[in-house]
Order: C-alpha cells, then structure tokens, then sequence
C-alpha cells in the first residue's frame, strides 16, 4: 500500500511539473492610456520572477506576456502592475496607488488613448 502511495504521489507530481510551461504566452487587459502607463505597466510585469516579455498596447489595452510558469503566475503579475496603479479585470489598484500616477495617466476619469501627446 505504501508503493502505491508513493508512486501516486510522484506521477501527481510529474503531471504538475510538466503541465507548467517555460515560456507560456498570456494575454490580459490593463488600464491605462499614454506612453507612460505603457512603461510603467511593462516595469512592473518584468520585474515579476519569470516575466520574460511584456509589451502593453495603448488602443487595446491588452499586456502580452511570455512568463516562465514556473516561478510566477498571472495574479502575481496582476498583483505587481496594480500597485503601479493600474486596474486589471479581476483586480483594481489601490486609491493611494492611482493618486501617485502622473495626472495625464489618469485613466479612470478619460480612458481615451492619450499616446500621441507624450
């Protein structure tokens, strides 16, 4: 019974180590709206463990990602970017945070595209 255990136990954990990937693409929307949140928002999510590539696209507001699941996940990436102050979907950014955005950043009064003035 011991045998079992243990080799169930061991073909669980394979199953969860191969199922997380090296370079896992993700894809999720952040508010913002200038070249400045562009950088900020980018900031943030490489300096997540495992971020590899983020690039945030003003128009759509989408933040695309090559992550090493392995030592992050997208909530901790979320989690990172609203303390920058920017909002996700699941996740909106702290009052204090948002205060601390430069003025033209202030997305959640204007979300128009602002990128053509920075």
């Amino acid at each position: 019974m011991k045998k079992i255990i243990v080799a169930f136990v061991f073909a669980l954990t394979a199953i969860t180590t191969f199922a997380q990937e090296k370079n896992k693409k993700l894809t999720f929307e952040v508010d913002g709206k200038c070249e400045m949140c562009k950088m900020r928002i980018e900031k943030a999510a490489l300096n997540c463990k495992g971020v590899k590539y983020a690039k945030w696209d003003i128009p759509s507001h989408q933040l695309s990602l090559i992550v090493d699941e392995r030592k992050t996940d997208p909530m901790k990436i979320k989690t990172a970017i609203i303390a920058v102050g920017h909002d996700t979907k699941e996740l909106k950014a702290s009052n204090e945070a948002y205060d601390n955005v430069h003025p033209c950043c202030k997305y959640r009064e204007d979300n128009s595209d602002d990128s053509e003035q920075h």
